[in-house]
């Protein structure tokens, strides 16, 4: 199976693997309903697949202590769980068509039944918490709030006369960071990991997962939908400000920018259903200085994330996260 994190030491690798495959088939299970629609509605995700980022972290994580005990693979099933949860809402929101290289639930059954599903599966997460005791069901609760905050602020834009970019970091530790930090916790957490260990684990979390959409605010406008799955410049349709597009206006708006960034300030405001201006509005931000800004920028939270790790002991699980993190703002998908 291949691994969302790359794993040097062949002997981690290969347990990693065999744990990860034991999740893949949880995941199957834990989606399932006698109810026909609702079966099909939730398996959906899980069928077409996924890097599995989170549970991969739970249980590389879970490494630094006692491995993939029984606790740690329900950790793993409930971050895999809750992501895809909020996947099903995300592309309602967003009205991706394409997720994960297939048409959207919300494309095949509509936004009704999408939401519907969002909940079942994020049930199915709360009932298996339920088993890893109360301190797992809080840290859940609190994950899930930041997550929904984080929509409900990216959905809102910033207000009165808030930092669009400090305001659009926020959304970004909530709607993505929470989630991976409270996977990496989970690992070391039920693995009777010291406390020192799962607090550095959270830093790491919160911060690379910053870096991670970061990253992926450049990927959405230099990949194709071959590559990411995604239909580039989705968040420009809708209307949702990334990164490179909050640096360009702040840009303009400074009287730094030149005639030719007003107009694609103006181009980005502009209706972007057509699919030859929003071609146009892609191309022509991704050849922009402020994609390398936001490059940039991604490479800034990877090292905050790095430094996190200086609290870890040397080992393949240590190395491995800090390979992780070195790619993260060089992958293409």
């Amino acid at each position: 199976m291949t691994h969302a994190l790359p794993v040097a030491d062949p002997a981690l690798a290969d347990a990693l693997g065999r744990h990860l495959a034991v999740v893949e088939q949880r995941l199957r299970e834990a989606v399932a309903h006698s109810d026909g629609l609702a079966d099909e509605a939730s398996r959906h995700l899980v069928t077409a697949g996924g890097k599995r980022l989170r549970p991969m972290l739970t249980l590389l994580c879970a490494e630094l202590g006692a491995g993939a005990v029984p606790e740690v693979v329900d950790a793993a099933v409930v971050v895999e769980l809750t992501h895809m949860a909020t996947l099903y809402h995300d592309d309602v929101m967003d009205s991706a068509p394409v997720r994960r290289g297939a048409p959207s639930a919300h494309a095949v059954w509509g936004n009704q039944v999408a939401v519907i599903t969002g909940d079942l599966v994020f049930a199915r997460a709360s009932a298996i918490a339920a088993g890893l005791g109360p301190t797992a069901i809080r840290i859940l609760a609190e994950t899930f709030e930041r997550l929904c905050l984080g929509q409900l602020h990216e959905t809102v834009g910033p207000r009165g006369d808030a930092n669009p970019v400090a305001h659009y970091l926020q959304v970004l530790s909530d709607k993505t960071a929470s989630l991976i930090a409270t996977s990496a916790r989970f690992g070391a957490m039920f693995a009777g990991c010291p406390a020192e260990v799962e607090a550095a684990l959270v830093a790491y979390g919160e911060a690379a997962g910053v870096a991670f959409q970061l990253a992926d605010d450049v990927i959405d406008l230099s990949s194709d939908a071959a590559t990411t799955g995604k239909t580039p410049g989705t968040d420009l349709r809708d209307g949702v400000p990334t990164m490179p597009v909050l640096l360009l206006r702040r840009l303009v708006a400074s009287g730094q920018g030149t005639a030719a960034d007003a107009e694609l300030v103006a181009l980005l405001e502009s209706d972007l259903s057509d699919d030859v201006a929003l071609g146009r509005a892609v191309a022509a931000l991704r050849d922009h200085q402020v994609v390398t800004a936001t490059r940039e920028q991604a490479i800034a939270w990877a090292d905050r994330a790095l430094d996190a790790l200086d609290a870890l002991p040397d080992g393949a699980v240590k190395a491995a996260l800090v390979q992780f993190t070195e790619a993260l703002v060089h992958r293409s998908s």
